[in-house]
Formats: C-alpha cells, structure tokens, sequence
C-alpha cells in the first residue's frame, strides 16, 4: 500500500490518502493496451474481403504516387478520401527493409488504434471522474466487435479515432475549449479525409443537436464549434480544390455517390449486430440508462452519450452497407455509457458478468489449444480432420516461438483468474485481460491455419510464375473486385474485365469460376497453362490460358 503524504503551508503533515495499487493498474492498462495493439498486426498475408481493397489502394500510392485520388485496381472510381491509404503507404514505406508491404501498412492501423484508446481513456477521466480513465478503456478493448476490425487495414479505422477524437472534444469544450477546438478541427478533418460524409456527418449533426439542452448553450461552445469549423472546412476545401484539379471526374462521382447512399435503409440490421457486437458494453449501457433514468437528460454526460449514440445509429444505417465494421463509431458512445454503470451495478450481476467472462474465455482458449494439440499430435482425429477441411492446412509445423507465447499469455491469463477480487470493476478488467488473452493465443496457434484458409498469396504467385515472359495484358472473367485488388498486389497486373461469352482481346485469359466451372469456347491457339485453387477453398478456382502465337 502506499500513500501520498500532502503538506499544508505551515509544513503540517495533513491526513494520508491511501491509493491502493494505483502504480500497478496503470502498468496492467498498458501492457495490456500494448498487447491488444500489437498482436495481429504483423505476420499473415492480406486477406480478402477485409484487406483486399486496401492493399491495392497503397500499392498504387507507393508504386505510382497517386497521392490525392488513390484507387484499387478493381475500381474505376474513387471510393475513399486518401488520409488512412496515405498514412499506411508512410509506414509501409518506413518499414520496407524489415516488413513486407502489407504488415508495414497495418503499422498505420496501430497507430490510428493507439490515437483511439487515448481518446477513449481521457474521455472516461474527463466525464466520470479520476480512476474512470482506466474502466472506460478496459470495457473498450474488451468489446468482441473491434477486436478483428482494430487490426486490419481498412480506413473505417481512422475514422473511428476521429470519431473518439471528437467525443472527446465536445466533453472538453466547456472546461478546456481552445484545446477543444483543436481537437474537434482535427476530428472533423480526419473524418472527412478517411471515409467521407458518414463519420463526418455523425460529428456535425451531434454538434448542432447538443445545444437543444441549455447545458451546452454556451458561449465557449460556441467558440469551440465556430473555431473547429473554419479550421477544418479549409483543410477539407483543400483536398477537394487539389483533388478536384486534379481528377474531376472521380471527385464527381465519388460525391455523388456519398449522396445517394443516404437511400440505406440497414437499421434492422445493425441492430442485430449489436447484441453481439458490442458486449460486454450493451448490457452495461442498458443497466446505466435504466439506473440513471431520472438524470439522463439533464446530465451533460449523458446528453452527450446519448446524441452521439442516437445520431450515429441513424446516420450509420443510413449510409452504410451491411458490414460489421461501419458500426465502429456506435462502441464510442456505449464504452462511456457502460463504464458510468459499472460501479451501480448489482453484486449478483456483477459476479454473473464475471464468472461468464471467466468461463467464456477459458472455453475459448481451452478449444484453441485442443485445437492445436490435435494439429500436431492427429489427436482428437476428428478435431484435425475437420481443422484441415477448414484451413486447408495439411500439417502444422511446431514454432517455439508462438508456442513460448501462447504459454506466457495463459499463465499470465490463470494467474489473474485465481488472484483478481470479485469486485464491479473487475468486471470490465476481467473482460478485458480475457480478450486479449484469446486473441493473443488465436494469433499465436492458429495463424498459420487463417493464413491458409483466407490467404490468396499461393493462388496468385502461382499464376505469376506460370505467367509468360512477354504478353500484353490480360483479360479476365468472374473475378470478383477482391480478386482483382490481390491480383494486382501479388503479380503487379491489372486485368480487364469481359463478359461471359465475350472473345478475349488480350493474349492471356484469367477465369475465376465457381463451384463448377463452366464450359469456355476458345480456339486452338489458346493453351491452359495454369489451374488451381486456395487448399480450403470449395468454390472457386482458377484458370489461365494463353494465346499461342
């Protein structure tokens, strides 16, 4: 136990206050924030789907120096502002001589993650108190929906850190407001900059709907929204006047196309994805808005909590497709909403929230260890049969070093799990560690098998070695725009699409069929050089055909 001894001015030794292990929490915080950051960015190939659109987009960055308007080689438009691309072109390039591209580019992502948990964290100090910093990031990083978003590399990452940027900003602006403002210009910047007019829009309409309570119709509110604005507008303006300039006819229609997706109509959808998405937070949000039920709309923490969450929704079902990350902005909100109930809760549910995290997360790392005990050993027999049916993965050979990890993490994991207190905060601490102690172990054991079940490195290396010396171009057929993005990152090329039926005009052909191919009518000049599939993929394969001269 220590204690800081305060001294009045005559030199009095006035009466200590005890801070229990205060030291300690926040070594816990960090090494468990570096952990959550850390593992998963490095170490496995792109993959589709999450990546894909990505990679192609910073190959184009870094290959060819388009800096203003970026585009993936599957696209004809512009689908993103550049901001996040730019960012993980930087730290693909500063870590090109000991990383490959991709896992220098997911550096970017860490980056943008280690800005969010920041803001998170102060967030949770500046509206609940001291000691409240800590809570709000362990329920944060212990939400089951970030986990896999947070570590691949996609601009719905930077975003979010403007998004937590912003929330910030606005519970500061009555305290602190020149700090303020330059947080919330920031915010709106890099909003904009990174996905466009959805996070964008969320921040704005947030901030003219705050004042509707007198709490937030202050003159240095005012100040704060006036100065962000005018900060922020010239350096969107700017990108839009350069990029304009420069391409005016993706800016076009990549502005149009904002507009009209405001015609989504995917609530129901998010909706669903919440009830998983966001646990632990949500059932934590629900006991804090029934618990201060009398107080919620005339608490400035909870008005804010409360815009920011109701306009998010709308606008995010609004705007955006059915993907499970365009939900991101909505875990803000509801981290500082659960972190304000924590200390309310009921001791029963308390200890049932605990024991369920103890007990879910020891099933989990319980069946991933299994799971790769049976890879290495055949036994359970059934268990390996049905990982190699999923994976693709014949064998998986032994690391010593993912091992040597794996076994520290659930060391580390049991020793907090007989020591930790029954206590209401160490139910988001216990959700917190469990997380990061699943995700490290996943990462440790399993990788090699994702890699192969997601990983199209051997699919398209293989075509570039069959590929001849000289050609002209290639047309392709049914490969899909993910296809197309990792084919243009492995191999360099970018195919032109036809359609089915349509004679090729280039001398090499690319077909991606599907579960059974179909029949192609080409002439005898043309040679099958290549065929060949992902190991655990059952639907799609490959062909390539070249024209003989």
């Amino acid at each position: 136990m220590q204690f800081d001894i305060e001294h009045d001015w005559q030199g009095n030794i006035s009466t200590p206050r005890a801070r229990v292990g205060e030291r300690a929490k926040t070594r816990l915080l960090i090494l468990l924030c570096a952990i959550w950051l850390l593992v998963g960015l490095i170490g496995h190939e792109p993959w589709k789907s999450f990546e894909s659109n990505a990679i192609s987009t910073i190959k184009s960055i870094i290959d060819h120096g388009e800096l203003l308007t970026p585009t993936a080689a599957s696209q004809s438009k512009l689908s993103t502002p550049p901001l996040y691309y730019l960012t993980a072109a930087l730290t693909s390039s500063m870590f090109s001589s000991i990383l490959p591209m991709h896992d220098g580019a997911r550096i970017a992502s860490g980056l943008w993650m280690l800005i969010t948990l920041l803001m998170i964290g102060m967030t949770g100090r500046e509206l609940l108190g001291r000691g409240y910093g800590r809570q709000t990031t362990f329920v944060f990083i212990g939400t089951t929906g970030l986990i896999l978003s947070a570590h691949m590399m996609s601009a719905e990452v930077a975003a979010l850190s403007a998004s937590a940027t912003a929330f910030y900003a606005l519970a500061l602006a009555n305290r602190r407001p020149y700090r303020a403002s330059g947080l919330l210009a920031a915010a709106l910047t890099v909003s904009f900059l990174s996905t466009g007019l959805l996070p964008f829009s969320i921040i704005v309409i947030s901030c003219m709907l705050l004042p509707i309570f007198p709490t937030w119709r202050t003159q240095r509110f005012g100040s704060v929204m006036s100065i962000a604005s005018i900060v922020s507008l010239l350096l969107i303006g700017l990108w839009l006047g350069l990029a304009y300039y420069n391409a005016p006819h993706l800016v076009t229609q990549w502005w149009s196309d904002s507009i009209q997706s405001l015609a989504q109509h995917n609530h129901l959808y998010f909706i669903n994805l919440m009830l998983w998405y966001a646990w632990p937070a949500l059932p934590l949000t629900l006991w804090a808005v029934w618990r201060y039920r009398k107080s919620l709309l005339t608490d400035a923490k909870f008005q804010l909590s409360l815009i920011y969450l109701a306009v998010a929704f709308v606008m995010i079902g609004a705007m955006a497709d059915t993907k499970d990350i365009y939900a991101l902005p909505l875990l803000v909100p509801l981290t500082l909403l659960a972190s304000s109930s924590i200390d309310s809760l009921k001791r029963g549910a308390a200890n049932a929230l605990n024991w369920f995290s103890l007990m879910l997360f020891g099933f989990v790392g319980f069946f991933i260890w299994l799971g790769w005990n049976a890879m290495m050993t055949g036994s359970p027999d059934k268990l390996k049969e049905r990982m190699i049916f999923l994976s693709g993965l014949q064998q998986l050979d032994f690391s010593m070093i993912a091992f040597a990890a794996a076994s520290a993490i659930t060391l580390v994991w049991l020793f907090f799990l007989f020591r930790s207190q029954q206590s209401n905060r160490s139910t988001a601490t216990n959700w917190a560690i469990g997380m990061t102690f699943a995700w490290t172990l996943l990462m440790s054991l399993w990788l090699p098998m994702i890699d192969s079940a997601r990983s199209y490195a051997g699919v398209f290396n293989g075509i570039k070695t069959a590929l001849p010396n000289q050609f002209s171009c290639i047309n392709s057929q049914g490969l899909g725009s993910a296809q197309q993005d990792l084919m243009h990152y492995y191999t360099d090329i970018k195919t032109y699409p036809i359609k089915t039926g349509q004679p090729p005009e280039c001398d090499v052909f690319l077909i991606q069929d599907d579960k059974h191919p179909k029949k192609v009518y080409l002439h005898d000049q043309w040679q099958q050089v290549w065929q060949g599939k992902r190991p655990a993929e059952r639907k799609e394969s490959f062909r390539l055909f070249v024209l003989n001269p």
